[in-house]
């Protein structure tokens, strides 16, 4: 592409950013050993200035293979070094056994902590305290109906909140005015967070989950025995559905013989999806 003063659009758009290539440390191409070197060498330069590094990953269940090995592999080094680094991952329930899948040694090398649902006391917090940088209050009311709403799952809590903060003509924000935000924050989570997992979804996995959610009721966790009987099917014949719901992040094996869904309240979703 060529814009009108005759220059291409990537010399027009990105000026005099291009260097040579400089060969040097963790350059080899292989991710598993340009990592380890890359973060020692961080790590050293750190230690010398008496501080430390955090890497934070979110969504750590979507990388690669490779790259889930790689990483691995440069925590092992760098624990085996004392080194000041630490890496922090935070992921859907099945995080832990992608890490072992990758590295057996992965249950021995990271500390593992559950982030459940918020309780009432930090649900409440989540919602009154930016409200009241803009001298607006909730009616306990309205916290207790928003809780019950949520049942404490972060993203909800921000739905409806939202939601009844637009709703309300003035403070404090009241039961009612939860009442009639309720259905647009609903629709907003059927459409772009129930929805998009959804769709994500072949016919025989959206069948899968449609089966799980007449069976656990709502979360889960239910046997996937269970499912198999339900749907009338062996289980091995489900495998391939079960397992790319799991790589899809849609559900999770909860223990041995077990799954449940990954968000609250998809059950219910699903069986008001015809």
């Amino acid at each position: 592409l060529r814009s009108t003063d005759g220059k291409g659009m990537r010399e027009r758009w990105n000026p005099g950013i291009d260097v040579p290539a400089v060969t040097g440390r963790a350059d080899s191409g292989d991710i598993e050993i340009d990592l380890v070197e890359l973060l020692m060498e961080a790590a050293a330069l750190v230690r010398d200035l008496g501080i430390g590094i955090a890497v934070f990953i979110d969504e750590m269940q979507d990388l690669g293979a490779a790259d889930i090995s790689a990483i691995c592999g440069a925590c092992h080094e760098l624990s085996q070094d004392a080194a000041p680094l630490i890496v922090v991952g935070a992921g859907l329930p099945h995080l832990p056994a992608v890490l072992t899948a990758s590295k057996s040694y992965s249950e021995r090398l990271f500390s593992y902590h559950r982030i459940d649902r918020l309780d009432r006391e930090s649900a409440d917090q989540a919602l009154i305290a930016p409200a009241e940088r803009e001298s607006v209050k909730y009616s306990e009311e309205a916290l207790d109906a928003l809780y019950r709403k949520a049942d404490g799952y972060p993203y909800f809590v921000q739905a409806y909140g939202k939601a009844a903060w637009d709703a309300a003509a003035q403070s404090p924000i009241s039961a009612e005015d939860v009442a009639v935000a309720s259905p647009a924050a609903e629709e907003e989570l059927a459409v772009g967070f129930f929805g998009s997992r959804y769709e994500r979804a072949t016919p025989a996995e959206r069948e899968y989950m449609r089966a799980m959610a007449d069976l656990s009721g709502d979360d889960g966790p239910v046997a996937t025995s269970a499912v198999a009987h339900e749907l009338g099917r062996k289980p091995a014949s489900l495998s391939p559905a079960r397992d790319g719901l799991i790589k899809k992040g849609l559900i999770y094996s909860a223990e041995r013989g077990t799954i449940g869904f990954t968000v609250p309240h998809f059950g219910r979703y699903l069986r008001g999806v015809q």
